[in-house]
């Protein structure tokens, strides 16, 4: 039983709305009317991970934020499916070049926090939890939206801030592949922005679509923890500032590594960490991130 219920420890919950997440086992089954609660950590540093299409040079930023974060799962027409909302509170701290100033921002606040719904659209039936027992998977195909909302701290008069005064809207497509203990995950996005008409300035900036594709390679260990080497490349989100069009494409791979161990029957932890390894521009931070969940409901 403990081992069925290892497909549930550190279900995926994104940190932020950036376009950047290295996220394994987004599309993973569980058993329907399930809960989760998870509280977390990250820490970044070098540029934004949640702004990395920000038009600054010699970025020095340091960033904690604690997460907090609501999921559930669902059936819809026979398909599994989860719901997420996801609150991020952060300290921001550092320097950035910018038009020949050098700018330093000492600030924390909420950032912008996101909500997402994602269904399983092929080989991941809704089951109840005594149904879930004895499944077994193949190939999972799935589908998502991540909305990011404009609520996180932001001043207008300063050009680094947690929040990006703008929404985002991040559709996303995955496929799933069982190989015994191991799964081969394929995902490709595309984020969506709207305009800041407030930005630093008083000036309007606007961004292209950000397009994005990840590989994850997960193995599942026999004491019901599993592990996964992680890949990203996005390109695009070049980035115009009152008809100005920025020099700022983004042509960028990112690597990591996760961790999940389930603790008991309602407790896991996940560890993970990123970076950046090849970058045209907006690339250049490093991440680390422990997050703990706890999970009710749905027969546990």
């Amino acid at each position: 039983m403990l081992r069925r219920l290892a497909a549930l420890a550190a279900l995926p919950i994104a940190a932020s709305a950036h376009a950047q997440q290295i996220e394994p086992r987004s599309y993973a089954n569980a058993p329907i009317g399930v809960n989760f609660l998870v509280a977390g950590a990250v820490y970044s540093r070098g540029g934004l991970e949640f702004d990395p299409g920000l038009p600054a040079d010699n970025e020095r930023l340091n960033v904690t934020t604690a997460v907090l974060a609501y999921a559930r799962t669902f059936g819809v027409c026979g398909r599994s499916g989860k719901f997420d909302v996801v609150v991020p509170y952060g300290s921001l701290s550092g320097s950035v070049d910018f038009a020949g100033q050098h700018l330093t921002r000492d600030v924390s606040g909420l950032l912008d926090p996101t909500m997402r719904i994602g269904v399983n659209l092929f080989g991941s039936p809704a089951l109840s939890l005594g149904d879930f027992r004895g499944w077994r998977q193949d190939l999972i195909v799935g589908a998502s939206l991540q909305v990011g909302m404009p609520l996180g701290q932001y001043d207008g008069t300063r050009l680094v801030n947690l929040g990006t005064h703008r929404w985002t809207f991040r559709p996303e497509i995955g496929v799933s592949k069982a190989l015994g203990p191991w799964q081969l995950e394929l995902k490709a996005a595309a984020t969506f922005f709207t305009a800041n008409h407030e930005f630093f300035g008083g000036k309007t900036r606007s961004q292209d679509p950000l397009y994005s594709t990840g590989a994850h390679l997960v193995y599942n260990f026999p004491s019901t923890m599993w592990a996964s080497v992680d890949a990203t490349y996005y390109a695009g989100g070049r980035t115009t500032i009152d008809g100005a069009l920025a020099n700022d494409l983004q042509q960028n791979w990112r690597v990591g590594a996760t961790l999940a161990i389930p603790v008991d029957r309602n407790n896991s932890v996940k560890l993970y960490a990123s970076s950046g390894v090849a970058a045209r521009t907006g690339n250049n931070f490093d991440l680390l991130g422990a997050a703990w969940q706890y999970r009710w409901g749905g027969g546990l």
